[in-house]
């Protein structure tokens, strides 16, 4: 083409389209838009139960196996390999990744009942947040805890008190074994070793008493006098009559608490002098006030003190029995009169003819306390008359 064409104006047959053929679409293309538009049909469908839901999986491959079941579920139902467990029955078991067999086909599961059991990610994510919101809570309530005891003891602990009490005690307590039921012996020498008025008192004099143990009533009985305490060595053996004459029951616990201030009393003084009942009465004062758990019940009748009585075998006061009387009563009262008049008028009577046998001492139990119910009755009836 030369220069003169280029400039000559176009004519119409120039303008015309250059006819091309059209492509024919080939018989493969059809066959591929007819598959993208009919979805493929699973090869088998596989039921699972997820909290008694049944819930149906597809596969596209027949030879699918447990281990295409697994990553099926991790992708679809968002539950992790490590927290399934497939429960397989009858007879297969119950299985869980790592899979013995991960090769194990699916089609022969088909016939059986298979439930899922496993948490999903939000479901794991949730309970561990909630896990550790527990135990943060925990933690902050233990150390308020913690801080509210520090607090507490530095406030309220004596400790010089705490120093007192672990020396001023009975260090050792101990019942008699052959007695019926020394446990519960036991329990009573405990109650008077961790008495707050006994306590109280044995720290303000500065008492110490190696061993606190009962006493066999059968051997400090006689016809003159039953012993209800004894302190030997002032202060390293102290023996308090616990039990009842007859063996059927415990004595009253006050009763027996001021026998053991009578007998604190001796760790200073042997002889029953002035100086003696003055210190037993502080004694006793002292325990009166610091009992702030006061307990038990008024001793009325039941008991009476001896003041009178300066006791037995005292002669060697250092080494020897600081006591063998000065409390005297219980169940019966000796003699026929009342006090201690009667009491030394029946040991005259009774000095030739020995010791009181145990059938004698339950008649006289029984016949002194119809007199006390008797007493308190008439007492009863005159209070009636005065009002």
């Amino acid at each position: 083409m030369t220069a003169c064409d280029l400039l000559r104006p176009a004519t119409p047959d120039d303008l015309e389209p250059h006819s091309h053929p059209s492509p024919t679409p080939s018989s493969n293309l059809d066959i591929d838009l007819d598959s993208d538009s009919e979805p493929e049909e699973p090869a088998l469908t596989l039921t699972i139960h997820l909290h008694n839901k049944p819930i149906d999986l597809p596969f596209y491959h027949p030879d699918a196996t447990i281990q295409d079941l697994s990553d099926t579920v991790a992708e679809t139902l968002h539950i992790p390999p490590a927290n399934q467990k497939f429960l397989i029955t009858p007879k297969t078991g119950l299985l869980k990744p790592p899979f013995k067999d991960p090769s194990l086909p699916l089609q022969t599961l088909l016939d059986k009942k298979i439930v899922l059991m496993g948490a999903t990610t939000t479901e794991v994510s949730e309970l561990l947040d909630d896990i550790a919101l527990r135990q943060t809570r925990m933690l902050k309530r233990r150390e308020a805890l913690r801080a509210g005891r520090k607090v507490q003891a530095s406030k309220t602990r004596d400790w010089k008190k705490v120093q007192d009490e672990s020396r001023y005690t009975f260090h050792t307590l101990r019942p008699l074994p052959y007695l019926p039921n020394p446990a519960k012996s036991l329990r009573y020498l405990e109650r008077l070793r961790d008495d707050a008025g006994i306590k109280a008192a044995m720290r303000s004099h500065g008492f110490s008493v190696g061993l606190l143990t009962e006493m066999n009533p059968a051997e400090h009985t006689t016809h003159e006098s039953k012993t209800l305490g004894l302190n030997r060595n002032r202060g390293e053996v102290i023996e308090l009559r616990l039990r009842t004459d007859s063996y059927d029951g415990y004595r009253d616990y006050k009763v027996i608490r001021k026998t053991l201030c009578h007998e604190l009393a001796h760790n200073v003084f042997g002889e029953h002098d002035r100086k003696f009942w003055d210190l037993m009465q502080e004694i006793e004062r002292e325990v009166e006030r610091n009992d702030w758990r006061a307990g038990g019940h008024s001793v009325g009748g039941e008991e009476f003190f001896n003041p009178r009585d300066e006791g037995v075998d005292n002669d060697d006061v250092d080494g020897g029995e600081a006591d063998e009387g000065g409390w005297t009563g219980g169940e019966y009262v000796l003699g026929v009169g009342v006090g201690v008049g009667g009491a030394s008028s029946m040991t005259e009577s009774r000095s030739e003819e020995g010791p009181l046998s145990r059938r004698e001492i339950l008649a006289r139990a029984a016949e002194e306390r119809m007199r006390r119910q008797e007493e308190v009755k008439k007492a009863k009836a005159r209070d009636t008359e005065a009002k």
